[in-house]
This record gives C-alpha cells, structure tokens and sequence, in this order.
C-alpha cells in the first residue's frame, strides 16, 4: 500500500508542478502544493521500499524449554 500511495502523490504533485492542471483556491499556490506532494510521494516510496527489505530480511528463532529430563 505505501508504494501504491507514494506513486499516487508523486503523479498528482507533478501534474500540479507542470501546470497540467489549476486548482483556483485563494491561498494555496499550485506549485507549491505539487513540490509538496512530490517530495511526500518520494519519501512513501523510499521508506516503503526500506520497511519491505527488512521485512524480507527478518529471521525468526523458535526456542523450546522443557520441564524435566532431556529427552532421548
């Protein structure tokens, strides 16, 4: 979800950016709002990208104890 999420504000901070599209609200600047969208949209990919490896690389240990003699 957060390579999906980070794709989404990328492309919608570009098409802002170039213009493709004006939003008319008074006090938020298009431009602005794209460069905003942009580096949010790079950074969700990145750090989507940085949980998914670890996420690959974990190990899990399983330890057993025993109450009484080895077994044989």
């Amino acid at each position: 979800m957060g390579i999906g999420l980070g794709i989404v504000l990328l492309v919608i901070g570009l098409i802002l950016v170039m213009g493709v599209v004006q939003i008319d609200i008074g006090f938020i600047d298009d431009t602005g709002l794209g460069w905003i969208l942009v580096l949010v949209g790079a950074l969700a990919v990145v750090l989507a990208l940085v949980m998914n490896k670890q996420r690959s690389e974990t190990k899990h240990v399983e330890e057993r104890r025993y109450d009484g003699p080895p077994p044989r």
